[in-house]
């Protein structure tokens, strides 16, 4: 017999939790589907929650005036499919037993293995894999890929899908083999933490072992149970989409989501069910109705509508709906300032150029962003303040002995920015590493997670794609950003007034300025400066 949790819903948006009010079932009660289970409160309203399926309660995991929690487990309950499977076992070895007691009596009534093939179909169960929490506080993400298809046969930890959040390409695997038999989205919606992501069957292992027994039973005696089943057609229920219900629909989160699915306002439908409650025959014969309206007010438009440009609107997902919000918070939150500065890049060039071939043969790119970052790890010793972050109301600073440098990457989901771990404790060759190994992963749109968080200051090389001068955003909480700008070949005057061709960057400090002074970046960026200039300078600074 299997038991399986009810997960509490989505009562409201922006809703994570709610007070149990009262119980309207008890443990070991009997009910059915869209039956009323509890009363919670949320939002100064009372929602009743209706059951999804009918079967037997097991558990009531709050009490009253508890505080539930949103896709959370509200109760247990065995549902009637696993019930009524497990009678028509029980009744199928009863008729068995009988028949061979009662083996004097030649008249058989009729034959028939439907009880077996009920048998064989009860070790079978489908269930919907819940969609994990895949970072902390993260309650969404968007499907970016599917990995199987409806009908596919998988095995447990085979990766099935693709899914976006937090700036990091997520893949979910199964935790059970089967054939999956419905995928609940599709490519670029999004999906819900706490809620179904795919639905499965597979084998209750539990069953097997009575469904082996009865069938081999079965197989060698006649059995007489018949049953039959009538089938309550469905009621047409089309409503003039003009007419709109002001309150509350009853409706389970099942039919919910049949509404959801066929883009229809649940509020318009009008219910078959008692006290208007809407099933999903409801919700679909609204949809026929609601697509005839549609096309014949589609065909009746003038056809000077043709001549309208026409456009393309697309929804904004992914790693752009997060860098929206975290940017529009960062300029709201963190007044920014900018200082700008150049940098004479002409013997820094001269020495990577010189080790590139010899660490290429040991098949490490050195590129001059370790340069960047041990020059700044370097500087942030100095000035520990720009490595430094505030609280929400600018109470408490706290100071970083690590420096977990940040580096922007356009890849091919988006801009991210995962950061090197300690770079006051590595070596140019040990950063020249992680920056590659980052890098690769950002650009295939796989970067960890932790890879990800725990940064404290940032660079941005705008400069990679073009541009000189730019005003970055500030990663908050970090109180500092650079943007480096392109290498430019330009003239400039030597210690003899001499006019010489140099190598010269222009680079752009955002600073927070709740913390962060003008003083105190520029004299920040003259060390760093100082180091790039004269690598030498950068060797004697090091421990």
């Amino acid at each position: 017999m299997m038991s399986i949790d009810f997960i509490l819903p989505d009562i409201g948006e922006g809703i994570v939790e709610c007070e149990l009010v009262e119980w309207l079932v008890s443990e070991g009660d009997i009910i059915k589907e869209d039956q009323p289970v509890a009363d919670v409160m949320t939002d100064k309203a009372l929602v009743q929650i209706p059951a999804m399926y009918s079967g037997k309660v097991d558990k009531l995991y709050y009490q009253q005036g508890d505080i539930a929690k949103v896709h959370a487990p509200l109760f247990a309950m065995t549902a009637e499919g696993d019930t009524a499977t497990d009678t028509v076992s029980v009744n199928t070895e009863q008729a068995v037993t009988s028949s061979v007691a009662s083996s004097s009596t030649s008249s058989v009534v009729a034959t028939t293995s439907e009880p077996t093939n009920l048998a064989i179909n009860s070790s079978t169960i489908v269930e919907d894999f819940i969609l994990p929490d895949i970072g902390e506080g993260i309650v969404e993400c968007e499907l970016v890929d599917w990995l199987v298809s409806e009908g596919d046969v998988i095995e447990e930890d085979q990766p099935v899908a693709d899914v976006m959040t937090d700036k990091a390409l997520v893949q979910i695997p199964a935790m059970h083999s089967g054939t999956v038999t419905k995928l609940y989205y599709a490519k670029g919606d999004i999906a819900k933490v706490h809620a179904p992501l795919f639905s499965i069957a597979r084998v209750n292992t539990e069953k097997a072992a009575i469904v082996a027994t009865t069938a081999q039973v079965t197989s060698s005696v006649p059995t007489i149970a018949t049953k039959s089943t009538t089938t309550k057609p469905a009621t047409p229920n089309v409503v003039d989409n003009a007419v709109t219900n002001s309150g509350k629909a009853l409706a389970s989160p099942a039919v919910r989501r049949v509404a959801r699915e066929l883009d229809i306002n649940i509020h318009q439908v009008a219910g078959s069910g008692k006290k208007g409650r809407v099933y999903k025959e409801d919700v679909v014969n609204f949809s026929q109705g609601k697509q005839v309206s549609t096309n014949v007010s589609v065909s009746s438009v003038d056809s000077s509508a043709s001549a309208i440009a026409s456009t393309r609107v697309e929804p904004i997902r992914g790693i752009k709906a997060i860098m929206a919000k975290a940017m529009v918070e960062s300029v709201s939150t963190i007044p920014h300032f900018t200082y700008c500065e150049e940098i004479d890049m002409t013997e820094l060039i001269q020495l990577r150029l010189a080790l590139k071939e010899q660490y290429a043969k040991q098949d490490i790119k050195l590129t001059m962003m370790p340069f960047f970052m041990k020059a700044m790890s370097l500087a942030l010793k100095e000035f520990p303040i720009i490595n430094s972050q505030v609280n929400e109301d600018c109470t408490e600073l706290t100071y970083f002995n690590d420096h977990n440098i940040g580096m922007a990457v356009d890849s091919k989901v988006g801009l991210l920015v995962p950061n090197v771990k300690q770079v006051q404790n590595k070596s140019i060759i040990d950063l020249a590493k992680d920056i590659t190994r980052l890098t690769n992963a950002a650009r295939a749109g796989r970067v960890e997670s932790s890879d990800l968080k725990g940064g404290t200051i940032s660079i941005s090389n705008i400069g990679a794609i073009g541009g000189t001068v730019a005003t970055p955003i500030i990663s908050k909480p970090e109180a500092a950003i650079v943007a480096l700008g392109k290498l430019q070949t330009l003239p400039r005057f030597n210690d003899k007034g001499e006019v010489e061709a140099r190598k010269i960057m222009q680079v752009s400090w955002s600073g927070d300025h709740r913390i962060i002074d003008g003083g105190s970046i520029a004299r920040f960026c003259n060390l760093w400066k100082s180091f790039l200039e004269k690598p030498s300078n950068m060797l004697v600074h090091m421990s």
